[in-house]
């Protein structure tokens, strides 16, 4: 099938087979910020945006992305770069396998969520695994993040 789409603000033309995945296909293309956790739709690590709203690209076909835009950490590096002196800071960034979905998905909660609570930065986030940190360092640092970026 043929999927014309923008892929970190560059067109993108190319035939795929109907049952490519986005994860898969977004990765060909170079992005390997894009991981695979699980496979399952349930780790949140494949995470991109598609029209800035954050999907889990492993359970995304390619094709469904047609006339679509996609971001992967790869589009956003200022951003995400700024917010992991945060994680850094807080000592939440260990391992660092799951922070660029982790990261896709702050950074969608932060354009899309004005001053939330604890509670709805935790139900946010609740599909991002992660088997390193207790998560007490990332919330640490999303409220730092976030208050920073309400006074500037």
């Amino acid at each position: 099938m043929e999927i014309k789409f923008w892929l970190n603000g560059k067109l993108i033309k190319d035939d795929v087979e109907p049952d490519t995945v986005l994860l898969e296909y977004v990765r060909s293309k170079g992005c390997m910020s894009v991981k695979r956790g699980c496979e399952t739709a349930n780790c949140g690590l494949c995470t991109v945006w598609v029209d800035n709203k954050p999907v889990l690209s492993c359970a995304t076909l390619a094709v469904q992305v047609n006339n679509k835009k996609v971001t992967t950490l790869e589009g956003v590096q200022d951003r995400a770069r700024d917010f992991g002196t945060f994680l850094a800071k807080e000592g939440a960034e260990q391992c660092g396998y799951c922070s660029p979905g982790f990261i896709m998905n702050v950074l969608a909660m932060e354009d899309e969520l004005e001053n939330p609570t604890e509670r709805e930065i935790k139900e946010y986030l609740a599909g991002n695994l992660c088997r390193c940190t207790g998560y007490q360092g990332q919330l640490r640092a999303i409220k730092k993040y976030l208050a920073r970026n309400k006074e500037a």
